[in-house]
């Protein structure tokens, strides 16, 4: 599949493959992406499990290194990268939300927040942290540990600390996975808003195609091939 012509794109996959040895031999995990995103555009990318969705997100996000081929991210060639460089690349780029909240347990929710902020070496990291978490309806819950949180509020404050350093790439991986369907929905609706309000470029992980058409476009993945 060509993708569009896109001038300074946000990301940029040419022949991407991945491939994993197992016990009877190699995996094919990804073959031959090719996929530009622009800047501040929204991506649903589609596919049943084992199609290749969070492989794909896990190179983007440097947590994986492709076997083949080349991949830009906000600028950044990721390919020469040791992960020293890799981990300040998320810092200072990207913002993730996982269907596993993956928040602290013996952290506070503003503590959960601050934490990358403080890690990019921000004086007022309490302060966006705090400002983040109102901003997602929490501004009463600062003090609260997540298994004193609700699943859906426990998804807010991963959003509020992906979304607070005001990166230019955010990443979901199945972020309604774990919740009913409506708060699912309130939380997408969040989502969206405030990639909105940033200008962020959004990629979202879905199986979900009422999901994915709420995106400006969507990739669907089959067998680690874009079929459509």
């Amino acid at each position: 599949m060509k993708s569009p012509a896109i001038a300074d794109p946000m990301i940029s996959l040419r022949g991407v493959s991945l491939t994993i040895q197992a016990a009877t031999g190699p995996v094919n995990i990804l073959r031959g992406i090719d996929l530009t995103i622009g800047s501040g555009e929204t991506i649903g990318i589609l596919g049943r499990s084992g199609s290749g969705k969070t492989s794909l997100l896990m190179l983007l996000a440097g947590l994986e290194r492709a076997s083949g081929g080349a991949i830009r991210v906000a600028g950044h060639d990721l390919a020469p990268m040791d992960e020293e460089a890799r981990a300040r690349f998320r810092l200072a780029a990207l913002g993730i939300v996982f269907q596993a909240f993956h928040l602290i347990p013996s952290m506070t929710a503003l503590e959960n927040v601050a934490v990358p902020l403080e890690l990019a070496g921000r004086g007022d990291a309490q302060a966006v942290a705090a400002a983040a978490l109102a901003r997602v309806g929490l501004g009463h819950r600062l003090t609260h540990r997540p298994a004193q949180l609700s699943g859906g509020e426990q998804q807010r404050v991963a959003i509020a600390r992906a979304v607070a350093p005001r990166p230019r790439l955010l990443l979901a991986d199945e972020p309604t996975g774990n919740l009913d369907q409506e708060t699912g929905a309130v939380v997408m609706d969040l989502l969206f808003d405030l990639c909105a309000d940033t200008g962020a470029t959004l990629l979202l992980i879905t199986h979900d195609p009422a999901l994915a058409a709420r995106c400006g476009r969507s990739v669907t993945l089959r067998d680690g091939v874009i079929v459509g």
